[in-house]
């Protein structure tokens, strides 16, 4: 706006506004004053006008990511910057969707989102946004200025014996972020969601394999706070004004990377205690340890330690993107991940020893809180209805593939000052 008596001389006495009140209109003096404020208001007027009715072209052109665009697919992942949630980014960039990555990467890692960038640098590809679900005003403010067609919800803090440790933590930030999350898809009408769940919901059952209508008796934290998300995400599929798709997978302990080397595994060093076995056995390699902690020999199982199904991530983000391709509104799918066959931690100490070269150091321990002796999975029903089977069953190799990544990358994705935004 142009400015009106702010630079003027203070000794004038100020002009009033109020023109029929304050005007003399016999004042000979004062009426090309008045016809100047008036031309001065027409001018205004005329601009605002102008501005207002100018073709679009004039405007500030919206995001390619604010628009719904035929023919795209516009996914947001939460926690893309994180293990699984940058691999399936990578998938999705590759499969020519279009991705918000949304990560307060508290667990992710910058590099990790530094990598997509340079893969898919083309504008309207891949964007990055720093935010915590657990802010809805934030969470709210991403949904309305973006386009989102679907969720690929992965953002979760992810072990179990941290969760015995810290289980508000666990609850709030697994299942009353989840709420967050809904809550912001039900106001923006986005209606599909894939829902990274886990193996954890079943507990210990008495049965093995594990089917998808296997009773969920989670005994620890971390599986409690994803089965609540999930019977949250169940209950509003439901409902009337609902209208979703929605597919959750349950999946099991996962291990591999990139098989092109381009991402991996890079937990922060305080978290190394509580993460998946494949980091300990590298770091192990590595000399970053001194040796592998393997914690219980005295369960029911062949030779006394935890029998686990080992899915490759490659394989894990396939189940995702097919999941989200069958995806059908006003429909739930719900689908075990994993390749049906159970390999002990002795097991796969030897493969992680091979596939490294080292002789890797073992000391035995007591067992974790929170943890169950045997547990795989029957993947016969993602087999038959989503047309996926696990590609990369060999141990070893995924080792293979992920020792070549560690290798690579001694302090994961660089050191924190290459982390910044």
């Amino acid at each position: 706006m142009l400015p009106t008596n702010r630079n003027r001389p203070q000794q004038r006495p100020a002009r009033s506004w109020y023109f029929i009140s304050d005007m003399d209109f016999s004042d000979p003096k004062r009426k090309p004053r008045y016809l100047s404020k008036i031309l001065m208001v027409a001018l205004l007027t005329a601009m605002c006008v102008v501005m207002l009715t100018q073709p679009p072209c004039h405007r500030r052109t919206p995001s390619v990511f604010s628009i719904h665009e035929p023919g795209v697919t516009h996914v947001l992942v939460t926690g893309g910057a994180g293990y699984i949630g940058s691999h399936a980014a990578l998938r999705l960039l590759k499969d020519s969707f279009r991705v918000t990555i949304v990560d307060n990467l508290s667990r992710g890692n910058m590099g990790a989102i530094k990598v997509l960038q340079n893969l898919f640098s083309e504008p309207g590809r891949l964007q990055f946004i720093y935010a915590d679900l657990g802010d809805p005003k934030a969470v709210n403010r991403i949904f309305a200025e973006n386009a989102f067609d679907a969720v690929m919800h992965f953002a979760a803090v992810a072990y179990v014996g941290e969760s015995t440790l810290e289980p508000l933590r666990y609850y709030h930030n697994i299942t009353s972020n989840t709420l967050v999350v809904l809550e912001a898809m039900a106001a923006h009408n986005v209606r599909t969601l894939i829902y990274s769940s886990t193996c954890a919901t079943y507990g210990e059952p008495e049965k093995m394999p594990i089917t998808e209508g296997t009773p969920q008796f989670p005994i620890n934290p971390y599986g409690k706070a994803k089965k609540m998300a999930e019977d949250i995400i169940l209950d509003f599929s439901k409902s009337k004004k609902a209208d979703m798709a929605v597919m959750i997978l349950r999946y099991f302990n996962v291990i591999g990377s990139d098989p092109e080397g381009r991402l991996g595994e890079a937990p922060k060093p305080e978290l190394r205690e509580h993460g998946r076995i494949s980091g300990a056995c590298f770091d192990a390699a590595l000399g970053i340890i001194p040796g592998l902690k393997v914690k219980g020999t005295d369960y029911e199982t062949p030779d006394g330690t935890c029998v686990r199904d080992y899915i490759d991530v490659t394989d894990l983000v396939d189940a995702h993107v097919k999941a989200l391709n069958k995806a059908e509104r006003g429909k739930v799918g719900i689908y075990n991940v994993g390749t049906g066959k159970g390999r002990s931690v002795k097991e796969f100490v030897e493969a992680c020893k091979k596939a490294t070269g080292v002789d890797i150091k073992v000391d035995y321990f007591p067992r974790r809180p929170g943890d169950y002796a045997e547990v795989y999975s029957d993947p016969a029903k993602i087999n038959s209805e989503l047309n996926w089977t696990a590609q990369h069953t060999d141990l070893l190799e995924s080792l293979r593939v992920a020792w070549t990544w560690q290798k690579k990358h001694r302090s994961g994705y660089g050191p924190p000052q290459a982390m910044v935004l």
